[in-house]
């Protein structure tokens, strides 16, 4: 069921100023901004851990690496 709500103009002015574009509407910006407050669900906590674990091991690749790879894809 949609609702009408009050807002103060500063507050219009706030949500404004957070559009990726102007016709983003205040509801996505609302839930944007709700969604930095929510709890992060249990498979991208284990997805973070893997993460991490495999940053302490060192399987990581640089971005000046992959930029390397993919310039030299592209230029085959």
């Amino acid at each position: 069921m949609d609702t009408t709500i009050q807002v103060s103009k500063e507050l219009v002015n706030n949500l404004n100023k957070r559009k990726l574009n102007s016709r983003e509407s205040y509801e996505n910006v609302i839930w944007d901004l709700l969604e930095d407050t929510m709890e992060l669900s249990e498979e991208t906590k284990r997805d973070i851990e893997k993460a991490r674990e495999e940053y302490k091991k060192g399987e990581v690749v640089s971005f000046e690496e992959v930029k390397r790879k993919m310039i030299s894809k592209r230029n085959v």
